[in-house]
């Protein structure tokens, strides 16, 4: 299972499934229309309610019998949501009461084999009569809510969560995942075969050999981990319906559940934009990272040929300054040995915590060095600092006026604190906090 449950939220168009996933998580994600629809991709989102961690998906609005190409688009997305999730929230129209529609998502659900909870919504007036045709769909319990007023929302989640034992899920988890990624053909099975030392999965000059996420437990140095081997992720616009698209949903997901990612990049073909956009995903998910420049047998080099690839990377990656390059060639198994230990380096950097006293000296070092910003005559006073949590290292700065802040010194506190505590491939991340003056005497 994995460490927080991963709800969906899943209904027919315009029953106000969008408002409902924007009400639980705390602010406007989704978009919101009266028109059906909108909602077509799914959309992540983590929430938490009386302690209870869980990421929600929304998605969109389910016409099962509808041809159209949309709907089926709309539909391929929402079945995959059904696959990944640990447990359903269907939400029906309460208001205007059970449809055909309606009947054919819960049979669809039904065989899921998953909890259901069904949110009767625009339940305004505690009209809860209006909710006992619903018990008809026998797939689960009817909580009335009204997603736009937050009414019955906590009784929902009460509903969804109590089929969890959290003890179990926040468990620590002994094995360590990796997920290979990249675009279609750069070496990710040829590198996943050599890494495990058999032909664990197809290898094919054809891009698009590999169709799922393929996990493979395997052992590294008497440390027990799991290597997850994606479909290429390729541009939105060439991605095809069906097996293809289900694919490249199935690698992102597979980013979101690894420790860390390893993204391969064909370095014949040279960085592209789409390695930049799947980099960029992996630095949205702030998971520690190696960016494997695979096929390095075909590079024609000289004394200076690292420099420039390094300096040429440090240009395309200057949103994630802090990746780290292997070079290596899958086919002949050139460093490919190098990939598991820089792996493991960058989990240990995302796992690393500082000592309060420590991180505190660092950051005092810096700001005499280089004095905060002042904004109309007020100028930023850093109280002190304390890390919140690791993987990814989280800190908490506490100031006079977070408003004071500027982009360009909270880079130059990261930095700092890098310079220090090096935090090699993994992305940190800094929170300033206002504290009254009066509080820190």
């Amino acid at each position: 299972m994995r460490k927080i449950p991963l709800i969906a939220i899943v209904g027919r168009p315009n029953v106000g499934k969008s408002t409902l996933f924007n009400k639980i998580v705390g602010k406007r994600i989704s978009i919101v229309e009266d028109f059906e629809g909108v909602t077509r991709d799914r959309v992540y989102a983590d929430g938490e309610w009386c302690g209870k961690a869980f990421t929600l998906i929304d998605t969109g609005g389910l016409d099962i019998k509808s041809e159209d190409v949309m709907w089926s688009h709309i539909r391929a997305q929402a079945e995959l949501a059904v696959d990944l999730a640990d447990a359903i929230i269907f939400v029906v129209d309460g208001k205007n009461g059970i449809t055909s529609n309606d009947y054919e998502v819960a049979s669809f659900l039904r065989k899921c084999n998953k909890p259901i909870v069904i949110a009767a919504n625009k339940i305004d007036n505690n009209e809860v009569e209006n909710i006992y045709d619903f018990y008809e769909l026998a797939i689960g319990n009817v909580i009335p809510t009204s997603a736009e007023h937050g009414v019955g929302v906590g009784d929902l989640l009460d509903e969804v969560l109590a089929n969890f034992d959290y003890s179990e899920i926040e468990a620590p988890d002994d094995v360590l995942k990796i997920a290979i990624v990249g675009k279609p053909n750069a070496g990710k099975s040829s590198l996943t075969n050599k890494i495990l030392g058999t032909d664990r999965v197809i290898v094919s000059d054809i891009a698009g050999t590999t169709r799922d996420a393929i996990d493979t437990p395997f052992e590294y140095k008497g440390r027990k981990c799991k290597i997850i081997d994606t479909a290429g992720i390729r541009k939105k616009a060439s991605v095809e319906e069906g097996i293809e698209q289900y694919s490249v949903l199935r690698s992102l997901a597979a980013i979101r559940e690894a420790d860390v990612v390893l993204i391969v990049v064909d370095s014949f073909d040279g960085f592209t934009e789409q390695d930049t956009k799947i980099c960029g995903y992996v630095h949205e998910q702030a998971k520690p990272s190696v960016v494997v420049m695979n096929k390095w047998d075909m590079i024609e080099k000289d004394t200076f040929t690292v420099d420039k690839f390094n300096a040429y990377l440090k240009q395309e990656l200057n949103f994630m300054d802090y990746f780290v390059p292997v070079y290596i060639s899958a086919k002949t198994g050139q460093r490919v040995d190098k990939v598991l230990t820089t792996a493991f380096e960058v989990y240990e950097e995302a796992s690393k915590r500082v000592q309060t006293g420590i991180l505190n000296d660092v950051l005092a070092d810096a700001i005499v060095a280089v004095e905060p910003p002042s904004t109309h005559g007020r100028r930023l006073k850093v109280f002190y600092a304390t890390q919140a949590q690791t993987n990814p290292p989280v800190f908490i700065l506490f100031v006079n006026d977070a408003t004071l802040m500027h982009f360009s010194y909270l880079r130059y506190l990261e930095n700092s604190l890098r310079k220090a505590f090096v935090f090699r491939g993994t992305p940190i991340k800094i929170v300033t906090k206002s504290r009254n003056e009066d509080e820190e005497k």
